[in-house]
């Protein structure tokens, strides 16, 4: 599983960095799922998509972004930690419960798409006509444009998205602590559960008149 390591014998700093290294990891996984996905999603609805569809996903994109994170974190508890104890998980090792880093993954990264992807959908969308009718006049492709005009000039503002989602998914507490596993351990694999700081944080400091020891 994991190497377990007393938490109560250990130094302040480790007692910290341990958790802090298991949110590093969950929130770089998130990023690598979201982004992705957001930026595709992003070209395709300000580029490709027709009017009818963009009146239809737009405000599903709103409502997703405002949906609170303990609703993110009971679907992954019913959903995705299921799916990657029965079916995911048994390809790749001998046995998970589900409660795994990849899950505090997952259930971020969804968390953080419907943000990311209208950030990117407003940054898209003033980026100026000129551009895209000026590459088209000199022969580009419709996806050409996209991936060496568009992205390029929106650049910094997907930088700017990226940073605020990532600040997002560092906010979040109850839906990791809802799927993480909570185990104290070094995790060797994705598949292993982790106690990132957040989680850590609500589960020892529920009263700040009362604070444990570690």
């Amino acid at each position: 599983m994991g190497t377990a390591f007393g938490i109560g014998m250990e130094t302040p700093q480790r007692r910290i960095r341990i958790p802090a290294f298991y949110r590093r990891n969950t929130f770089r996984l998130s990023i690598a799922i979201a982004l992705p996905i957001s930026l595709l999603s992003a070209i395709f609805l300000t580029e490709y998509a027709g009017s009818w569809v963009k009146r239809i996903v737009f405000p599903i994109f709103d409502i997703l972004a405002g949906i609170p994170s303990v609703v993110y974190g009971v679907w992954g508890t019913l959903i995705i930690v299921p799916w990657i104890a029965d079916k995911l998980g048994p390809r790749f090792v001998d046995y998970t419960s589900g409660y795994t880093v990849l899950a505090s993954g997952i259930v971020l990264g969804i968390m953080i798409l419907p943000i990311l992807v209208s950030l990117l959908i407003e940054i898209f969308t003033i980026v100026p006509q000129d551009y895209r009718e000026a590459s088209a006049s000199l022969g580009a492709t419709k996806w050409q444009t996209c991936s060496k005009v568009i992205l390029r000039k929106a650049m910094p503002g997907i930088v700017a998205a990226v940073v605020l989602s990532i600040s997002k998914a560092f906010g979040e507490t109850i839906a990791v602590l809802m799927v993480c596993g909570n185990y104290a351990a070094i995790p060797r694999s994705l598949f292993d559960p982790c106690y990132p700081l957040p989680a850590l944080i609500a589960n020892n400091y529920g009263e700040m008149l009362s604070l444990p020891l570690y």
